[in-house]
């Protein structure tokens, strides 16, 4: 499997996607690195606490973008994006402890669209999104097994592009400082044995930016940070045939 370059010339019979993700914060810092395509999709974590401030920024950025279309999910630290978020304080990760974020954030993405347990269809390609993951402590966790499934089994068979925060297990999955794979079991087993998407597009594990196959999906972690947030990865960039 040979990644394209980012320099890779536009191919008239071809749509361009581009994918970045876990951006925490820092759009402006990296909107001079995203290549010019017809869709640009964010697998979540494009903010870190979900504040008004960055969520109106990454917006504002964004819609400067050449491509037609911008695909947003959320991610765990995308605060506030979760309408029936109930966890106390007591159980919420240190990371987001007594943050709140922007309620219903998501309305703040005019220059976006943005998929929860939801499809669009752009350019012909159907395009399904969701932001669950088996981290506990913060928005969007559920634990694995057949809670997770039960989302996960809510992916349209027929999706061409599939955007989830996590990964699946086994693919660009690895948390580097346990050497552990953090991946979802089910999402795997839905992807490679339901759903059959000819992409799928994720994030979530830092420094594991990449491309994967297993010879029917192509498996895009587009991770932009390090563990200690510094946006060092760049995009990565596919062509699909135009349907």
């Amino acid at each position: 499997l040979i990644q394209l370059r980012l320099d890779t010339p536009k191919r008239e019979c071809f749509i361009r996607v581009v994918c970045i993700s876990d951006i925490h914060d820092q759009i402006t810092k990296i909107i001079h690195r995203i290549p010019d395509g017809d869709i640009l999709i964010c697998a979540g974590d494009f903010t870190h606490t979900g504040s008004e401030e960055k969520l109106k920024e990454f917006d504002e950025t964004v819609g400067k973008l050449p491509h037609k279309f911008k695909i947003v999910i959320a991610g765990n630290h995308d605060l506030g994006f979760q309408d029936d978020y109930s966890l106390s304080e007591s159980q919420e990760n240190i990371a987001c402890r007594g943050l709140k974020g922007t309620p219903k954030g998501y309305k703040l993405l005019k220059n976006c669209i943005y998929l929860q347990d939801s499809s669009t269809k752009v350019m012909g390609l159907n395009i399904y999104g969701s932001s669950w993951h088996p981290l506990p402590g913060f928005p969007f966790y559920l634990p694995r097994g057949q809670q997770l499934l039960e989302k996960w089994n809510l992916i349209p068979t027929g999706t061409d592009i599939l955007v989830t925060h996590t990964p699946p297990l086994g693919h660009n999955d690895i948390f580097n400082k346990e050497n552990t794979r953090c991946g979802c079991s089910e999402l795997l087993n839905t992807v490679e044995k339901r759903v059959h998407p000819k992409f799928h597009v994720f994030g979530h594990i830092h420094e594991q930016n990449g491309v994967t196959t297993n010879g029917e999906t192509t498996f895009i972690n587009a991770s932009i940070c390090t563990h200690a947030l510094n946006p060092i990865y760049d995009p990565v960039i596919f062509d699909i045939p135009k349907p």
